[in-house]
This record gives structure tokens, C-alpha cells and sequence, in this order.
């Protein structure tokens, strides 16, 4: 995996995971002091290999998104899919608000339902994504999504996956996450 640019200053920690997908490897570096408890229910997911033989199963474009969203997004999401998890854990959610984190370009942040229900799926900001921060009208209730940490490295990684966009968000061709696996840094 090359190094990209690492983000420096933004409160990151030293938990970092590796995703290796069947195109390469990126990193993800956790907010833990901002972000502790989505955080620690993503660093736990990683640790007993709940991502492991999962995908990465959707692609959003400005052009792909069924119905046309009013408010389009560019996401590349993956981990398990909602059918994939029969119980969901309630755990606090952590909105933009309280944590200060803001949908950026190549934050990562958990998937949900309602309010502190995420599935084992996260998405990766392809751009800066206000819609999906505390306020924003993506989803119903207002309440965002929980960022909790940056890709650090293997940008080149993200851009290949997203070549293979289609022409519907949900990827008839999932590509597949091989592992994740905490690591020192």
C-alpha cells in the first residue's frame, strides 16, 4: 500500500486498520477521543473479523443514485450489508454535532437506521458531504451520520474501486474485502 498524504491535526489516534480489498489495500485512522464509542464498535467489528469475506456493495455517483436523490451524495460503502445483520447493537450516536467532525473528503463514517443503530457497514466521503452531517437533510431525522475516523493511506486504492462504478448504485459486481486488521503505528 503507498502512503498518501497523512492528516495531521485532526485529532486521529494512533488505531489505524488496514482494508484489503481485492484491488488493494487503504487505511483507516480512528477518531477515538472524538468519536470513542462509534469507534470502539468499528475497531471491535475489525477485531473479530466481522469485515473479513465481506464487499464493498455500493458505489453513489452524482449520477447512479435510484430513485434521483434530491440531495446526491458520492460514497463508496461496504462492510456487511443491512440484510446481513439480523440484530443491531443500539450504541450512542455520536452525530457531527458532538464530536465536531464533519463529513470531509475521505472521512469514514457508520451506516445506520435510526439514531445509534449501525449494522457493521461503513462509507467512505468521495467529497465533501454537509448532507450527511447533524442538520442535514439526507436522512430523515436530521441527526447525520457518525464520522469516526479518515482514510490515511491508499488513496489510489479508493480511486480503482471507484472505476468500477455502474450504472446503479447497489454493485451487480461487489468487490471483495478480503480482511481487516488493526495495526501499530
Amino acid at each position: 500500500m503507498e502512503d498518501g498524504p497523512t492528516i495531521r491535526g485532526r485529532g486521529l489516534t494512533r488505531a489505524h486498520c488496514v482494508v484489503s480489498t481485492e484491488l488493494g489495500d487503504f487505511r483507516v485512522g480512528f477518531e477515538t477521543a472524538k468519536a470513542p464509542t462509534t469507534s470502539a464498535y468499528f475497531i471491535g467489528l475489525v477485531q473479530a473479523g466481522g469485515l473479513d469475506g465481506t464487499s464493498i456493495y455500493r458505489i453513489a455517483t452524482l449520477e447512479n443514485q435510484e430513485p434521483p436523490a434530491s440531495r446526491p451524495i458520492e460514497v463508496v460503502q461496504g462492510g456487511l450489508s443491512p440484510e446481513d445483520v439480523p440484530v443491531r447493537p443500539i450504541i450512542n450516536h455520536e452525530s457531527t454535532r458532538l464530536t465536531g467532525l464533519r463529513h470531509k473528503r475521505w472521512s469514514v463514517s457508520a451506516s445506520r437506521y435510526g439514531p445509534g443503530q449501525p449494522y457493521g457497514s461503513f462509507f467512505v466521503c468521495l467529497r465533501d458531504e454537509p448532507e450527511l452531517d447533524y442538520g442535514g437533510l439526507r436522512h430523515p431525522d436530521g441527526l447525520g451520520f457518525a464520522a469516526f475516523g479518515s482514510v490515511v493511506a491508499g488513496f489510489s486504492t479508493l480511486e480503482s474501486i471507484l472505476e468500477r462504478v455502474e450504472s446503479t448504485e447497489y454493485l451487480a459486481r461487489r468487490i471483495g474485502i478480503i480482511r481487516a486488521r488493526m495495526i501499530q503505528c
